[in-house]
């Protein structure tokens, strides 16, 4: 049906989902939040394809460039390790990294006597007196000095030169360990995304089948419920997931159910609350009256009626989510080193922020205020956009 205003502009009949996202796009804050949340994720989906270090966790340590600034760049000599690298497919890259087939020793500078690379290791330091330390050609690239190979001393130094002495940056600097920040905090976007994930999904699942089911037949069973929501509620979240922490061990896995099994609260309270307004309406009436079962009516009428406020419940529940696994992770609970970690970042490198390395802890700590900003900007952009009461209202007055 069209609704008509002036009595000649028809006003648009588009769907309410179609509605909401026109409305949301309004929303200029929450649509760049929205942006930024989906590209995050494509960093965080690509992973190790994508990130300078891709070695597993991002832990390729490089103690000679430890608590680097960001920008610096350095020579970096690749040397061939004498045991065979297995190559991993392109998912399990994606997925875990590749164990690289080098080691890496940083340069300060590298000359070639005879059959040798001379080379004085970068220490970072003014003068930089670094070790000075001699490597065979065919060490460097072969992994052992007594391989036979058909290639004169010439074309070895100009192969090493190509592939075996790089250039590397460090756009973000280093940590402690001369491990790349910058790559490290990318996989760091994976850890707390794939937490919220989780978290919210069981969160979701607990908590739409206690408050619906609740809401729908109350007596005995909403007031269980009620009762069960009020003693959790009782607890602090921190303290609950701490403890459910230490129930369950420490470790990446466990921090997805810990922080899943205390946030489903609010689902279940609000899920339950729309729920009761709903259970009377004249739909529902009709049909209880054509003999549908009570699982067809919760399940295929009521809740898509209320998908708008769960969607907003669980944005929210997706920060929380976010700030809980980095607040378990600084207290050493939550992932385990050498897993990268926004929380475990700032907690590592805590001493330095009164220094001039502070950016090791301001780095991680702008990267989870930003998205666990952006998720409730998005939120409350998404709450706005369903909200069609004062639509309605101006509809009417029309």
């Amino acid at each position: 049906m069209l609704f008509f205003r002036n009595k000649n502009k028809p006003i648009d009949s588009l769907s309410l989902s179609s509605k909401a996202w026109k409305k949301f796009q309004k929303n200029k804050i929450a649509l760049i939040s929205f942006y930024f949340i989906l590209f995050t994720v494509v960093i965080s989906i690509l992973g190790y394809l994508i990130t300078p270090d891709s070695t597993p966790d991002a832990n390729n340590q490089l103690l000679q460039m430890s608590v680097k600034p960001p920008g610096t760049k350095v020579k970096i000599l690749l040397i061939k390790k004498i045991r065979e690298i297995k190559k991993v497919s392109f998912m399990k890259k994606m997925l875990y990294g590749q164990e690289s087939q080098y080691y890496y020793i940083p340069l300060y500078s590298y000359s070639f006597e005879g059959n040798n690379l001379v080379t004085e290791t970068y220490t970072g330091s003014t003068p930089n007196n670094g070790p000075i330390k001699k490597y065979s050609l065919t060490e460097i690239i072969y992994g052992s000095g007594d391989s036979v190979v058909n290639k004169s001393t010439d074309e070895l130094k100009v192969e090493i030169e190509r592939t075996n002495i790089i250039t590397k940056t460090y756009l973000l600097g280093t940590d402690q360990e001369g491990r790349d920040m910058l790559s490290r905090l990318m996989i760091g976007t994976r850890i707390s995304l794939s937490v919220g994930f989780i978290a919210v999904i069981i969160s979701l699942f607990i908590g739409i089948l206690l408050g619906a089911t609740a809401g729908y037949y109350k007596g005995k069973w909403d007031s269980f419920i009620m009762w069960l929501i009020s003693v959790v509620w009782s607890l602090p979240t921190l303290l609950l997931v701490i403890s459910i922490t230490l129930a369950l061990g420490k470790g990446f896995w466990q921090i997805f159910i810990a922080v899943g099994l205390t946030m489903w609260i609010d689902v279940a309270r609000i899920v339950r609350g729309q729920v009761i307004s709903l259970r009377e309406e004249t739909f529902i009436e009709a049909g209880k009256a054509m003999g549908f079962s009570n699982s067809r009516i919760i399940f295929r009428h009521i809740l898509p009626n209320i998908t708008g406020t769960i969607t907003v419940v669980a944005a929210d529940n997706f920060a929380a989510a976010i700030l809980l696994e980095a607040g378990l992770s600084f207290l050493g609970i939550g992932a385990q080193p050498p897993t990268a970690s926004w929380g475990s970042m700032i907690n590592a490198n805590r001493g330095f922020i009164i220094t001039d390395s502070a950016y090791l802890v301001f780095l991680p700590g702008v990267c989870l205020m930003l998205l666990v900003l952006a998720f409730f900007l998005v939120g409350n952009g998404l709450r706005d956009a369903l909200d069609n009461k004062s639509e309605s209202s101006q509809l009417a007055g029309a």
